[in-house]
């Protein structure tokens, strides 16, 4: 039985930088649905992406933890920043928790809310919430060659298929398959893929995850890469093993040869 090729891409961190989008948009979100009484919003103030954020980017998992960091942020008293950040990243998972739980926050709840955020921007202006995300034009170039080639092309992302959908569009992206986190686990949506499709590759900037594919029987075989470019944390570029290759933009075209 012969399979269709596929080649599978993680989408923040690897297709476009939303940095700014992050923020801009958890910031709005504290703003306009959090109603807590720890911040005091200033939009000004906040303009620009703190470095405190940026840093703990690479251990964000989904969306909702963006809203939650940038609520400790700009929250009034003992903020989060740069002199205190090591501490909350060193218990990154406990801190998350204990944070919704000391607010009465379900996790579930923030994402709606933020979900509903980029809605408004959306609604309100979409070139300006679209031109917060910065391509990689090296893998926009790589996904065209793949077109060429007639391979087929999946992106698994923890953002909200429809969002990732309008922001692919105006980058003129069009990949048969867009997962995003409705559809579940990147490991359980790799697991199913690669009972129809032959998965020639999947690149991601979240070391952890392809670990996990890497130590499943169901996905172990899949070729994994590890985004340079993304948001990487310092250790992750080090003790690369179970077969996984950490891949730069600069070396994106040599995978081409598949």
């Amino acid at each position: 039985m012969t399979f269709h090729k596929i080649f599978l891409f993680d989408f923040d961190g690897v297709i476009v930088d939303g940095m700014e989008e992050y923020w801009h948009s958890s910031l709005l979100t504290c703003e306009k649905f959090l109603n807590s009484p720890n911040i005091t919003v200033d939009q000004k103030l906040y303009k620009k992406v703190p470095n405190t954020f940026k840093e703990i980017r690479p251990w964000v998992k989904y969306g909702w933890e963006m809203v939650l960091i940038t609520h400790e942020i700009i929250k009034k008293e003992n903020p989060l920043n740069n002199l205190n950040k090591d501490d909350y990243i060193n218990q990154y998972q406990k801190n998350c928790q204990r944070i919704l739980k000391e607010n009465y926050w379900l996790a579930e709840d923030l994402q709606k809310k933020l979900d509903k955020t980029r809605e408004y921007q959306i609604e309100k202006d979409f070139e300006k919430w679209v031109n917060l995300h910065n391509p990689f034009f090296e893998v926009v170039k790589f996904l065209e060659e793949l077109k060429k080639r007639k391979i087929i092309t999946g992106i698994i992302t923890t953002k909200g298929k429809i969002f990732a959908e309008k922001i692919l569009k105006k980058l003129n992206i069009f990949p048969e398959f867009i997962f995003g986190y409705e559809s579940g686990t990147k490991i359980k949506i790799a697991e199913k893929l690669s009972q129809t499709y032959e998965i020639l590759g999947f690149i991601e900037d979240r070391k952890k995850t392809l670990i996990e594919i890497k130590q499943n029987s169901k996905t172990s075989h899949i070729p994994c890469f590890l985004a340079d470019w993304g948001y990487l944390k310092k250790s992750d570029r080090y003790n690369l093993n179970n077969g996984i290759e950490l891949l730069t933009l600069e070396n994106l075209e040599q995978i081409v040869a598949i």
